[in-house]
């Protein structure tokens, strides 16, 4: 009897010093990266300019785009692009207009960590690119494409983007020369800057 009762004396000791886990906490040491729903992203952007015949330069502008994330590797985009800086002079030979363009574009981005702060994405968008100055038709193109990017995380929130479209649209002139159709043009894109996620 008496060494029955020893065991069930040091039993309650024996449960206390154990100390279960809070539950859904993880210890510091798991190495866990905050996540966040939203990135927006804003920067310097350039497109060539195929659709205007003759042309010799691309327009600068500026990029902005917000993504909304599902899950670890998938989102959904929305960009917005404004070019109306010449590249270079002259932008389009025997012209006096100055060329802009443009674009408002959404669609899947599927995005996944390479190799420490570097990670990167690819995406497909679609949606309307404008050109304006140089008569095209029709002035609102359906417009559509795909690209992608890379990333260097600076902190948890701030990363450095790079990234590179090919946009197609269908464009042709006002009053276009003999043998002259509405074509499709294919624009390359590049843009940098800095993304905030929220």
């Amino acid at each position: 009897m008496i060494l029955a009762l020893v065991p069930a004396a040091l039993m309650p000791l024996a449960a206390t010093s154990q100390v279960a886990p809070i539950r859904g906490s993880h210890s510091a040491d798991e190495g866990d990266q905050p996540s966040y729903k939203y990135e927006v992203f804003g920067g310097y952007a350039y497109t060539s300019l195929n659709q205007v015949n003759q042309s010799r330069s691309g327009l600068q502008g500026g990029e902005i785009s917000i993504t909304r994330d599902w899950g670890r590797y998938f989102g959904i985009t929305a960009d917005g692009a404004y070019y109306k800086q010449p590249f270079t002079t002259p932008v389009v030979e025997n012209s006096k207009l100055t060329p802009s363009v443009y674009s408002v574009l959404a669609g899947p981005v599927f995005h996944a960590n390479i190799w420490g702060k570097y990670s990167g994405f690819v995406r497909a968008l679609i949606g309307v690119e404008h050109t304006g100055g140089e008569l095209q038709r029709p002035s609102i193109s359906f417009a559509g494409g795909a690209g992608g990017g890379m990333e260097y995380a600076v902190t948890p929130r701030f990363s450095v983007r790079v990234s590179g479209d090919a946009i197609a649209a269908s464009f042709t002139f006002a009053s276009p020369p003999p043998g002259a159709s509405p074509h499709m043009s294919r624009d390359a894109r590049a843009a940098i800057g800095v993304v905030y996620r929220f």
